[in-house]
């Protein structure tokens, strides 16, 4: 339930590196039909970039049309294949982005200490409202299958970045899609929670910034 203002923070660092697209992954509820989206409205070739919900597109995407993406980065993502119980969770709005933080509540999805940032509980609020219900019954009918194996078939350089104080994301997951990736480089970014791009922009686009020099994307 994330909308182009996810990215707004980092906007100035990434157009340095070149022209940047946003996938549309908000009128399918299936990541292979998220994918086929997203791929019809890219270049022929680019470097992917997939934030959490994203990295399970960006996996399906880059076996999808391995031709097309020379690099691809997960951000506070996983491979992990959800339980029926907890897609039927995610269906009811129990689940992480299920229902928009409340300013009294705090939002999980943030760091610990920023939980109750009134700023970015305001930002998450609106890319939900703007989204709406029917994208939220879109994504949280999504079928996630356990997808480690998957990621072994993916011969591009690739780049996992896990959250330190993720709470919707167990670090364990991310870090996993790390060792199972076979052109892989890991990176943790500390006291942030799971919403890097809002949270630590600066320390995210540094990190994408450097990979992509230093893999010549």
């Amino acid at each position: 339930m994330c909308d182009q203002d996810l990215w707004t923070d980092m906007v100035p660092d990434l157009q340095k590196l070149g022209t940047l697209h946003y996938g549309n992954v908000f009128e399918d509820s299936t990541l292979e039909g998220m994918a086929r989206r997203v791929l019809d409205s890219s270049p022929e070739r680019f470097v992917l970039v997939g934030f959490s919900m994203g990295g399970f597109v960006a996996r399906v995407l880059c076996l999808m049309a391995p031709e097309r993406v020379v690099g691809v980065a997960f951000v506070a993502s996983s491979a992990r294949g959800y339980s029926e119980e907890e897609t039927e969770r995610r269906k009811k709005g129990y689940g992480p982005g299920g229902r928009p933080p409340r300013a009294t509540s705090g939002a999980p999805g943030l760091h610990p200490d920023r939980e109750n940032d009134p700023v970015l509980i305001a930002r998450l609020r609106g890319m939900q409202q703007r989204l709406g219900r029917e994208v939220r019954a879109h994504q949280a009918a999504l079928v996630r299958r356990d997808g480690y194996a998957d990621l072994e078939r993916i011969a591009c350089p690739a780049l996992v970045v896990a959250c330190r104080q993720d709470r919707l994301r167990k670090f364990e997951e991310t870090e996993r899609m790390a060792r199972h990736l076979p052109h892989a480089r890991f990176e943790v970014i500390e006291d942030c929670g799971h919403m890097a791009p809002m949270e630590r922009p600066a320390e995210l686009g540094a990190i994408l910034s450097d990979w992509i020099r230093r893999e010549a994307l």
